[in-house]
């Protein structure tokens, strides 16, 4: 009896450390948790909110700048106004997301002397074109490196008056001094305009691209080239194109060109009456820069290519926007050695088998390929994709292309294709909905 009691009793006893163990870890337990400090929005460092605000889209950027002082602090740091893109649009007739005409007024009073990287996108209405000249003419304080306007539909900046244009694009390149970048198709821009840019940026231009600008003439493209020793990238309409623009691009106080793209586009189908270019001045033209690339995109229809692909031209990228003829694809084989790309978004009912192999043949350096509304057997295929080996780094052909016979099926293809590639290749699917 005494001995159970006293069992009891130390029991107890233990129990009751026990108990008084864990309420004092408890107590500890709770007073750490009571301790831990809430995060303090307001108390961010704000080069950390300035990264989360630049991931932010613009309305809501705008809308967290309302939360407190120190967060619009940050909306205003001029980091965040270095690049900017407006979108103007009428709601009725534009699925773009119009810049608020507050913030636009925000921008120009408070940033416009941070923008460095601007482009203006407008839908098809004269109005966002109007309103995107009218922000330019306001940017006096600005020093843009770079500017795009760019029409989403038809060219809106074409429909505004050519003195009205003019004036907006002036203002930006008398005051900013530093352009590199220039981009600017469909647009009324004309040579005087071009003689304004020369006087202000020759030192910093490097890429200008001005396709479809009607007002614009060999001549103030050769003035550009000849002020601007800079210039890496041209951009222009196969029209302003000519042997005295090459030769004036190949003389040695001219830079070497990285890139130059000529879009051959017919303007008036059926109508348009296009020039040749002399071999010679091609010649010239891929000596003094051995290793620019000459991109050509051509959208003609086919009587138009008449005057094309007759001798060698050094282009490095070709795309055919409309239907091209077997022939005319016979003569890219013979005529382009340089060919890195070639893209045929449609050809007809006629398969191009003999053209796909003479391409392989000659063009020794093709290395990206895209097929579009065309026909070739599966074994052509099969071949070409033999003869160009593993230098075909892109291959984009739809399955409704390749044609199955005798030894091929469509099944089979994929399989025999990616065994020359010397990695995983399938044909692409047509989407369906």
């Amino acid at each position: 009896m005494k001995r159970g009691r006293k069992t009891n009793e130390a029991n107890s006893s233990s129990s009751e450390e026990t108990t008084e163990e864990e309420s004092k870890r408890h107590k500890v337990t709770d007073e750490k948790t009571i301790s831990v400090p809430h995060p303090d929005w307001a108390n961010l460092l704000q080069d950390i909110i300035l990264q989360v605000f630049q991931y932010l889209p613009l309305l809501d950027r705008a809308h967290a700048s309302q939360v407190c002082r120190s967060w619009n602090q940050v909306f205003h740091m001029p980091d965040l106004w270095r690049c900017f893109e407006f979108e103007l649009n009428q709601p009725a007739t534009s699925y773009l997301r119009a810049t608020h005409p507050e913030l636009i007024k925000q921008i120009i009073k408070r940033h416009s002397n941070h923008l460095q990287y601007v482009s203006f996108k407008v839908d098809s209405s004269k109005e966002s074109a109007e309103a995107a000249c009218d922000i330019l003419s306001q940017l006096v304080n600005c020093s843009l490196k770079t500017l795009g306007l760019i029409s989403t539909a038809r060219p809106s900046f074409m429909d505004l008056p050519k003195s009205h244009f003019i004036s907006a694009l002036t203002v930006v390149f008398v005051n900013s001094k530093s352009l590199s970048s220039l981009k600017i198709d469909d647009t009324p821009v004309d040579d005087p305009s071009l003689k304004v840019l020369v006087a202000n940026n020759s030192d910093t231009l490097k890429l200008l691209k001005m396709s479809s600008c009607p007002h614009v003439s060999p001549a103030g493209i050769l003035c550009v080239a000849d002020q601007c020793h800079g210039l890496r990238e041209l951009a222009l309409n196969y029209h302003l194109l000519s042997d005295e623009l090459l030769l004036a691009l190949s003389s040695e106080k001219h830079v070497r060109l990285e890139h130059l793209r000529i879009d051959v586009v017919s303007e008036n189908p059926g109508q348009t009456q296009f020039h040749t270019i002399q071999k010679s001045s091609w010649d010239a033209f891929i000596t003094h820069s051995p290793k620019v690339n000459l991109v050509m995109y051509f959208f003609l229809y086919e009587e138009e290519f008449d005057p094309f692909f007759r001798y060698e031209i050094p282009v490095t990228h070709l795309y055919f926007g409309r239907s091209v003829s077997k022939d005319v694809l016979g003569r890219v084989g013979m005529t382009c050695p340089r060919l890195v790309e070639l893209v045929v978004c449609a050809n007809g009912l006629r398969p191009l088998d003999e053209e796909l192999i003479r391409i392989a043949e000659r063009c020794k350096y093709l290395s990206a390929v895209g097929l579009g509304e065309c026909e070739v057997s599966c074994s052509a295929f099969v071949e070409f994709v033999k003869m160009c080996g593993g230098r075909l780094s892109q291959l984009s052909i739809m399955e409704e292309v390749l044609i199955p016979d005798q030894k091929y099926s469509l099944e089979q293809i994929h399989w025999e294709v990616s065994k020359h590639l010397g990695r995983v290749w399938f044909p692409d699917m047509m989407p369906t909905w």
